[in-house]
């Protein structure tokens, strides 16, 4: 049964006050809610958008809020990201369902790519929810600028991409230094059946939750094909942006290069844009993101650092210039727009090259997209007749990171550290 407001679920008085402005809990939250409140493993799956972080963080703060307190403090919750700023925006959602807890709760964000002295000075007298991505959260247990023995219940936040093997080893180590006795609760908009295999051996009897997209959510975003040559794409992107009149655009490509040329090129033709990805500071991706999401930046063209979680309200149209690895990284991107009911606009460019990639794309989403052609860049280049045997999606091999990330820990366990 279907819990149709939030007063039916339990929660302290602050909480209700905290979510007083919603009419009623979406799917993923009533459903899970519960679930999370009794103490049990919960696996959950719901689609982008549909509000998972505050199906988790509620039940948490009143899981804290009946909690028996300590001096110094403990890490009540751990929730493990794979982003900075997916940590920045889980963290300001714990705080901003938090307010009217008349007790102070003590959050502390730990993520690279910045100092670490700051988050070492935020440990001091413990906290009670840490959010974090693996790897700064082990450097801070090695300072001894944080202890996990005592955490009651730990979140994987886009769980699928924490179980893959690009955090595999950083989370094994974590999950070494956490009670045995803990809640374990997996949020994720999709998980392949390899990784959901992986998931089991971290869950015990665990609440299986899997709510499937509403049909009026999946027109929301309507899906577009494009066929174009490989060096027609740049100023196809440019003549959509003046004909189809996008307010901000957010354009995936698959490199950190062809992100700061791509970003180069708009400005150039006087469209207002930016790069976002890896290699940049966290400054730097904190202020290109804060610039795109008020409208101060048109266009942001991204790897995908920015398909996950990162919620940009209102956002019109996301263009893959570059197509996904895979079709779990199409769902991620195209999820970026088209939330909480709004419309939105998915393109994807389509060339002679990645033609076959694209069908297997479609097959694994159940799609079967129109190649529109646009006046003037009409595709010369054929595409390439399938082989038979060709291997499967992209996305499947190893990506430069994941390799780089294995070689560091082989290195690290040769070192004995």
């Amino acid at each position: 049964m279907t819990n149709n407001t939030f007063s039916s679920l339990n929660l302290a008085a602050p909480l209700l006050g905290a979510v007083e402005q919603y009419e009623a809990p979406t799917p993923v939250q009533a459903a899970a809610i519960p679930c999370v409140l009794k103490g049990g493993d919960v696996l959950a799956i719901a689609p982008t958008g549909s509000g998972k972080t505050t199906a988790f963080v509620l039940p948490l703060l009143e899981h804290w809020i009946s909690s028996r307190r300590h001096t110094p403090r403990r890490v009540h919750s751990l929730i493990l990201v794979p982003t900075r700023e997916l940590a920045a925006q889980v963290r300001d959602v714990v705080r901003q369902l938090s307010l009217r807890v008349p007790e102070r709760i003590k959050i502390v964000s730990a993520v690279g790519g910045v100092s670490i002295n700051p988050q070492m000075m935020a440990l001091r007298g413990g906290a009670d929810f840490i959010v974090a991505t693996p790897g700064r959260l082990l450097d801070l247990v090695e300072r001894n600028a944080v202890t996990l023995s005592r955490v009651s219940s730990l979140v994987l936040d886009e769980a699928d991409r924490m179980l893959d093997l690009g955090f595999a080893e950083e989370l094994a180590r974590v999950l070494k230094l956490l009670p045995e006795r803990r809640q374990n609760l997996l949020f994720s908009a999709t998980f392949p059946p390899a990784v959901e295999a992986m998931a089991q051996d971290l869950l015990r009897d665990a609440t299986r939750i899997e709510i499937e997209p509403d049909p009026l959510d999946e027109t929301a975003i309507h899906q577009r094909a494009i066929r174009v040559d490989t060096d027609k794409r740049n100023p196809l992107l440019r003549h959509l942006i003046g004909t189809e009149g996008w307010k901000r655009v957010l354009v995936f490509v698959a490199k950190q290069y062809t992100a700061d040329h791509v970003a180069e090129k708009l400005r150039r033709h006087g469209i207002n844009a930016l790069s976002f990805h890896g290699d940049l500071s966290q400054g730097a991706r904190r202020d290109a993101l804060a610039d795109f999401k008020n409208s101060s930046v048109q266009v942001l063209v991204a790897t995908d650092l920015a398909a996950r979680g990162i919620d940009i309200m209102r956002l019109p149209v996301i263009v893959n210039f570059d197509l996904p690895r895979s079709a779990v990284d199409y769902t991620h991107r195209i999820g970026r727009t088209g939330r909480a009911g709004e419309a939105g606009v998915a393109i994807s460019f389509v060339t002679a090259e990645s033609h076959a990639h694209f069908c297997l794309i479609e097959k694994r989403q159940q799609l079967n997209l129109p190649r529109e052609q646009i006046a003037g860049f009409e595709p010369v280049e054929l595409p390439a007749p399938p082989q038979p045997g060709a291997g499967g999606i992209k996305g499947r091999r190893k990506s430069k990171k994941d390799k780089l990330r294995e070689a560091a820990a082989r290195e690290k366990r040769l070192r004995g550290e």
